[in-house]
Formats: structure tokens, C-alpha cells, sequence
């Protein structure tokens, strides 16, 4: 997993929820930090921070629950893409 995606989304949603303690594993669905404009905004920065287009089959809500999961998503969609 690449540590550079994991920070970049990180700062992201820290960006948008600067009061909010977040790390990598926390499940930012679960803390009620994401309603689905923000999950729209978060597949917009993620496929245009590090260039991969999401597929329909990979808009699922367990890509998106931590900046863990979403870094490995990165990282998948970058070996196919590659």
C-alpha cells in the first residue's frame, strides 16, 4: 500500500473536518463524517489526485471506509492500469 495515497486522503478528510482526530483504519463512515455529497467529492479527489478512474464495480462502500482501504484501492487500480 502506497503511504503517499494514504496521507494524501488523509489530508483530505482532515481538510474538511479539521476538529476531527482521524487515522488511516478509522472507519469515517461509521463516525458520520461522510454523507453522499462527500462521498461523490471523495471518488472526484481520488480519481483526480492519482489519475485512476474508479469503475461502477469498484463504488463500494468498503473502498471507501478508511484512507487505508481507499490507498489500496489506488494501489489496485494503478497495476491494472499499468
Amino acid at each position: 500500500m502506497s503511504n503517499t495515497a494514504q496521507g494524501q486522503i488523509l489530508d483530505f478528510v482532515r481538510g474538511r473536518f479539521p476538529q476531527a482526530e482521524l487515522d488511516a483504519a478509522q472507519d469515517i463512515f461509521a463516525l458520520g463524517f461522510v454523507n453522499s455529497l462527500f462521498a461523490m467529492e471523495l471518488v472526484m479527489f481520488v480519481e483526480k489526485t492519482f489519475g485512476v478512474t474508479i469503475p461502477n464495480d469498484e463504488l463500494r462502500i468498503d473502498n471507501f471506509r478508511t484512507a487505508d482501504s481507499m490507498a489500496e484501492l489506488v494501489d489496485r487500480l494503478a497495476r491494472v492500469a499499468a
